[in-house]
């Protein structure tokens, strides 16, 4: 490890990699410190304090979004363009066709319609959200001002989107995630800070318990985030003139978690979009609509409730995604026409059949522990009552994982000088 580490510092290319990410992390760090004129702070906490959906859009942001900076809705466009593609995928077959066979060529060409997307949903994003928050009295925006402000908060998200792009050309990483994680990072000392000032030494069993099931749940994570099922491929023999090709082994590594942080995305959305629509109509005329209303609040509520309708959610839509972006029937076809097969298992239909029932097996263990890290900040919370040190699921998974990418980069480059 320590020649690596003296290899990774002596090397100038990987340095300037570094420095580059780091720069970039900074000017980053900087456009969110900047805010939008006419806060009213102390609103603001109080509002993040009790809504848990821009708790998450602060998240996906990078940490942006609690201070109103120009650049509030971070990547978030960027991300949601890139589900919305992957999902018209299923819809559309030459969108699939181009993102999946036409190789790296298509892959960009999918990639410029993502972010042709970010435009819209960014003007979109940033009207909405200005909207809300001038009607709780955080903001007081004239027409002109609202207007200006939704096109500078849309061009602080395009920034970051090529920020972020930047870093994975020229840093180390990919730019979006390693921009999220500095997000994610940046709040951990605040956090600590907080649970340092209002220690009380009853608590220190709940804080030591705390720290055992976090190194627990991050060992967790690395383990699932690495397992993958492997699958015996062979490639049958082929003479060619005078010589012979293939006969060679190898296999296909099918991923446990196959669809990575987005269940736990769209399982919280659906949770949180009836808890908004059910506030707005809680104060309405209408009986009915206000009767309506109070069932949802209050079922959404109920912590277990909320936790077991979370777990379901994240379970169905882990199926879901891995469906959208797993597809058996043209790895089978890919093998096939490669000459490569599976042994005891006949190439072609029985082929695809055979790799969607290993993957509905090794995926529900993948969709139940994304189901447990989503519902285990709920969990820690009501049994410990340490709501500052809660660990958020979600963010757990965006460090681990950005981590364990970063640190394949580096072992990549590093082989690479190697070898040399």
């Amino acid at each position: 490890m320590w020649g690596k580490i003296k290899l990774f510092y002596s090397d100038p290319d990987l340095r300037k990699k570094v420095l580059f990410l780091f720069a970039f992390l900074a000017i980053f760090r900087l456009t969110a410190a900047i805010p939008v004129p006419g806060i009213d702070a102390a609103k603001l906490r109080e509002f993040f304090a009790q809504n848990q959906i821009f708790g998450l859009l602060n998240l996906f942001s990078g940490g942006v979004l609690d201070n109103l900076s120009i650049v509030m809705l971070g990547v978030g466009p960027y991300i949601t363009g890139s589900i919305i593609m992957q999902l018209l995928t299923m819809i559309f077959p030459a969108l699939k066709e181009m993102y999946q066979e036409e190789g790296e060529a298509g892959r960009q060409k999918f990639n410029q319609f993502s972010r042709l997307l970010t435009v819209p949903l960014a003007l979109l994003q940033g009207f909405g959200l200005l909207t809300i928050l001038e009607r709780q009295g955080i903001l007081s925006l004239t027409f002109s001002e609202k207007i200006g402000d939704v096109i500078i908060v849309a061009a602080g998200s395009v920034f970051l989107m090529w920020l972020g792009e930047l870093i994975s050309e020229y840093g180390i990483g990919n730019g979006v995630s390693v921009m999220i994680f500095a997000g994610i990072v940046s709040r951990f000392p605040t956090t600590v800070r907080q649970t340092i000032i209002s220690y009380d030494p009853s608590q220190l069993p709940s804080i030591i318990s705390f720290v055992v099931v976090a190194l627990i749940t991050v060992a967790a994570v690395v383990i699932i985030s690495e397992g993958e099922r492997p699958i015996p491929v062979y490639y049958a023999k082929r003479v060619r003139g005078m010589r012979m090709y293939g006969g060679s082994s190898t296999y296909l590594p099918l991923r446990v978690n196959q669809a990575g942080v987005i269940p736990i995305i769209f399982a919280l959305s659906i949770l949180l979009f009836p808890q908004m629509i059910a506030s707005y109509f809680a104060t309405s005329a209408n009986t009915f609509l206000q009767g309506v209303s109070s069932i949802v609040l209050n079922f959404l509520g109920n912590s277990w409730a909320y936790a077991s309708a979370y777990f379901i959610l994240v379970v169905l839509f882990t199926y879901f995604y891995t469906a959208v972006t797993f597809d058996p029937e043209a790895i089978s076809n890919n093998l096939q026409k490669s000459g490569a097969f599976i042994p005891g298992v006949r190439p072609g239909p029985s082929t695809s059949m055979y790799l969607h029932k290993i993957v509905s097996h090794i995926v529900l263990i993948g969709a139940i522990f994304l189901g447990i890290i989503a519902v285990l900040p709920l969990i820690i919370q009501a049994l410990s009552g340490l709501s500052a040190l809660t660990i958020g699921g979600t963010a757990l998974l965006i460090v681990v994982s950005v981590v364990l990418e970063t640190a394949k980069q580096v072992e990549a480059q590093l082989s690479l000088r190697t070898y040399s």
